[in-house]
């Protein structure tokens, strides 16, 4: 049996989960060949950069090509020392198998006390500042109706939520994280279950809308929402990226309705906007901001 290598089976994983890598740090003949099939892109001659293309047909090149079904249960065990040649074989064979995790559930986050039930205990969350909170009987986790469930995208952000809680004042927010991807899939079946709404604060750009509309949008519908800050020009005016836009515009392709205003702004400013901003944002008042140019201008 072909053998992928635990370095390759992690970066596939990483490229899967959405994230950018770097020409540097993916280098083997296995990206190579992915690239070559037109499954991963490369962009950039002096920072090149690394995405996935297709995750369906990742996903039929690996069966095909190395019987691996399973590609977070194959890099599992490839981890265990104690793997044996006919382990490998096995999950790299059978189809049906569904790795069965004792680990599950998924981080949550407040800046403020939240009403939740879990296990059929009602009880009032109060935040610690320096810490999450692990939820790990998830199916037995009911937030209060009052609650907004948002989403956050990025692990700063996710850290340093109650910097950016003028955002929210219109909402009595539950964050909970993108991150770890391994249970991505515990969150969205979470999310499917309860009532709340859903709202996204992710990336202003191109991937981060492609990221809401494929793995929340769809399975939320209605109640999913994509969080667009009321500042959203000066962001881009101050602190656009065009790298961004240049690394994703070739690559990622995202139509919406709900979100075309925002979709053109990015391909206006020609720029795409870190959700990390805002928090650093958050620090000066927008005034603040107004007088640096001025004093530019004017030398």
């Amino acid at each position: 049996m072909k053998k992928v290598s635990l370095k390759n089976a992690n970066l596939l994983l990483r490229l899967r989960s959405g994230e950018i890598l770097t020409g540097s740090e993916a280098k083997s003949r296995l990206i190579e060949n992915l690239i070559a099939e037109g499954i991963l892109w490369r962009t950039g001659r002096v920072q090149k950069k690394i995405g996935l293309q297709d995750a369906d047909s990742l996903k039929s090149y690996l069966e095909n090509k190395y019987g691996i079904a399973d590609l977070e249960v194959y890099m599992q065990l490839l981890q265990n020392k104690s793997t044996t040649r006919s382990d490998l074989v096995k999950v790299a064979s059978d189809s049906k198998l569904r790795r069965k995790r004792s680990f599950k559930g998924f981080l949550i986050n407040h800046y403020q006390p939240i009403k939740v039930e879990l296990n059929g205990e009602i009880t009032i969350l109060k935040p610690l500042l320096g810490s999450f909170r692990f939820i790990y009987d998830f199916e037995n986790f009911i937030p209060s109706e009052e609650l907004t469930i948002v989403g956050v995208e990025n692990a700063e952000n996710f850290r340093f939520i109650e910097k950016q809680k003028h955002l929210f004042t219109d909402i009595k927010p539950l964050f909970v994280s993108r991150y770890p991807q391994s249970q991505h899939k515990d969150l969205i079946r979470w999310l499917q279950e309860i009532p709340n709404p859903y709202l996204h604060f992710g990336d202003f750009d191109l991937a981060g809308i492609a990221i809401y509309l494929n793995e929340y949008k769809k399975h939320l519908g209605d109640r999913a929402h994509f969080f667009i800050p009321e500042n959203i020009e000066e962001l881009f005016q101050n602190f656009g990226n065009p790298s961004l836009y240049d690394i994703q515009t070739s690559q990622t392709q995202v139509a919406s309705e709900e979100l075309q205003t925002l979709i053109d702004r990015i391909h206006y400013y020609r720029k795409g906007v870190e959700q990390e901003v805002l928090i650093r944002s958050s620090i000066w008042p927008r005034e603040f901001f107004s007088v640096i140019v001025i004093l530019i201008c004017c030398g």
